[in-house]
C-alpha cells in the first residue's frame, strides 16, 4: 500500500507537469494558426503618385506577398454621376494609384514600422496606411495570452518538481538503512540507489501513458473540435508521434536529474 502511494505521488505530479508542456503547445499552435489566419485578412493600402511594378513592391521588403491594383471606378461615381466618359477617363489619370499589399505573415509592430519606413524611402509614394493601432492591440493580446500560459506552465512545473524532490527524499529516508548496508559492502553509488532510479523510470513511463490517453481522448473529443471549429482554426492538438516522443523523453530526463540530484545529496552529506 506504502508502496502504491509512493507511485501515486510521484505520477500524479509528473501528469501535471507535462499536462502544462502540452497545453501550452496547443496554446502556441493555436495562436500561430490564429496569426496565419489574421495575415490573410491583413493588408496594408499605399498610394503612389505613379504606377509601381509588383516586382518593385516585392523588392521594397521581403514581407511583401501579393499586391492588388485598388479600382478607383466606385470612387469616381461617388464624386460624381454626371461625369461623362472622356472626363472619367482623365480623372483616373490624375488620380494617385492605390495598392493593397498583402503580407506573408502576420507581422510585429516593429515589423509593420520597418515595413513603412522601407515603402516610404520610395519617391513615388506618398501615403501608407496600416492600420496599425489595432493591428498592435491584437498583436499584444496574443503575446499577454500566450505569456500568461508559459507563466502559468512554468510555475507548475517548478512547484511539481519540488513535491518529487520532496517525495523522493522522503523514500530515500526510507531506504536509508539498506543503502548504508550496502555501502559498507562496497556497493557503488549508482547501485545503492538503483530502486530509485527504478521507482522514477517506471513512474516516468507511467506519466506519459496517463498523458497519452488523455490527450488522444481530448484532440479527438467532438466538444474540443467544435470549439476549434467555432473561432475557423485547424490544428493538430496531440501528435501521438511527435507530441508523445517529446513528452516521454521530458518525464524521463525529468526523473533522472531529479533523482540523481538526491543521490548526489546524499553523498554529500555522507
Amino acid at each position: 500500500m506504502k508502496s502504491v502511494k509512493n507511485h501515486l505521488s510521484l505520477i500524479v505530479a509528473l501528469v501535471s507537469i507535462l499536462f502544462s508542456i502540452q497545453v501550452f503547445v496547443i496554446v502556441d499552435r493555436s495562436i500561430d494558426a490564429y496569426k496565419e489566419k489574421l495575415s490573410k485578412n491583413y493588408s496594408i493600402v499605399v498610394v503612389s503618385q505613379k504606377r509601381i511594378k509588383n516586382s518593385d513592391f516585392l523588392l521594397i521588403d521581403k514581407l511583401i506577398d501579393e499586391i492588388e491594383i485598388l479600382s478607383p471606378d466606385n470612387v469616381i461615381r461617388r464624386l460624381n454621376s454626371d461625369l461623362n466618359r472622356a472626363n472619367m477617363e482623365l480623372l483616373k489619370l490624375s488620380l494617385p494609384k492605390f495598392y493593397k499589399l498583402k503580407l506573408k505573415k502576420y507581422p510585429t509592430p516593429q515589423e509593420i514600422k520597418k515595413l513603412r519606413a522601407n515603402l516610404l524611402q520610395n519617391r513615388y509614394i506618398s501615403k501608407v496606411e496600416d492600420f496599425s493601432n489595432s493591428h498592435d492591440t491584437i498583436y499584444k493580446l496574443l503575446v499577454l495570452f500566450k505569456n500568461v500560459v508559459l507563466v502559468f506552465a512554468v510555475v507548475v512545473s517548478i512547484v511539481t518538481m519540488l513535491l518529487i524532490l520532496k517525495e523522493l527524499r522522503i523514500w530515500q529516508f526510507k531506504h536509508n538503512e539498506r543503502m548504508s548496508i550496502m555501502g559498507l559492502f562496497g556497493a557503488p553509488t549508482w547501485l545503492r540507489s538503483a530502486v530509485l532510479f527504478r521507482l522514477s523510470l517506471v513512474d516516468a513511463i507511467i506519466s506519459s501513458a496517463i498523458i497519452f490517453v488523455i490527450f488522444a481522448y481530448i484532440s479527438s473529443s467532438s466538444w474540443v473540435l467544435k470549439e476549434f471549429n467555432n473561432i475557423n482554426i485547424n490544428i493538430v492538438i496531440f501528435d501521438p508521434t511527435g507530441d508523445f516522443i517529446k513528452l516521454f523523453g521530458i518525464s524521463v530526463a525529468l526523473s533522472i536529474i531529479l533523482a540523481s540530484m538526491i543521490v548526489l545529496g546524499h553523498k554529500e552529506e555522507v
